[in-house]
């Protein structure tokens, strides 16, 4: 039996043990196993791994994108660049080699959404392992964005708003609004980050990375304003079948 699975805490929004049950069923694919491992500390990872020799390869999630780069033997360049991994090959050896399958599946959903239509400048709801393949995706797309936190502060020379920092003027600079944090996230659907929606208009774009719900309280209030609006759906399939290549050897 070949076993993978997905690692984070908590878990209890995750639709990707019924993916792949799904995609395994569609395609025949025989002897393979999918599984939700909720671990509440990226240091109960060797002790999964003991108990579970056949675990071929695993995604990531919240919060352990970041804090899962010591257990790693190797990165893809891509996730070097990134400095986040949300995919691990396990190899025959039992060495673990880390990816990040989010900048593809992002790229791919972002792109469609825009239409060619992309604007200058985006804000990056978040700071965890998600918004660092976000901001990788928009200066590969050109586009230049600002970080948005609970907290302002100086990171790396690069200022980091606060959300009461939003002024009707950086929202009017800020067309695109990608949302990389899990405020909304279910179980807690009614949550949504405190940026003022009452100066959203529609020439803005918002885009969430949450697929579940598949309309966010943040795409709900933006719609109202006009917006236009983009879940995390389309991005979900794609990171999974890439990551599902990777762990193949495609």
């Amino acid at each position: 039996m070949r076993r993978y699975g997905l690692i984070g805490f908590p878990l209890g929004h995750s639709r990707s043990a019924v993916y792949f049950a799904e995609k395994f069923a569609r395609e025949r694919v025989a002897d393979s196993a999918y599984d939700l491992f909720e671990l509440d500390s990226i240091g109960r990872l060797p002790e999964l791994l003991e108990r579970v020799p056949e675990l071929c390869g695993f995604n990531v999630t919240i919060p352990y994108k970041r804090q899962i780069l010591p257990f790693l033997d190797d990165l893809s360049e891509e996730a070097r660049r990134i400095g986040a991994v949300n995919c691990v090959r396990r190899t025959s050896g039992g060495q673990l080699v880390g990816y990040n399958t989010d900048a593809a599946g992002l790229s791919s959903s972002l792109e469609r959404f825009l239409a060619g239509t992309a604007p200058e400048r985006a804000l990056v709801l978040g700071t965890g392992g998600a918004s660092e393949a976000v901001r990788y995706v928009l200066r590969r797309m050109g586009i230049g964005c600002g970080r948005v936190s609970r907290t302002p502060r100086e990171e790396n020379g690069e200022r980091c708003y606060g959300y009461g920092e939003l002024t009707p003027r950086i929202m009017a600079s800020h067309r695109l609004i990608v949302k990389a944090s899990p405020v909304g996230m279910y179980p807690h659907s009614d949550q949504a980050p405190a940026i003022p929606y009452a100066s959203l208009t529609a020439e803005h774009l918002l885009f969430d990375l949450i697929y579940n719900p598949g309309r966010t309280r943040f795409l709900e209030l933006g719609a109202q304003q006009g917006a236009r609006t983009c879940n995390g759906e389309e991005m979900f399939v794609r990171q999974a079948e890439c990551s599902w290549e990777i762990w193949n050897g495609r």
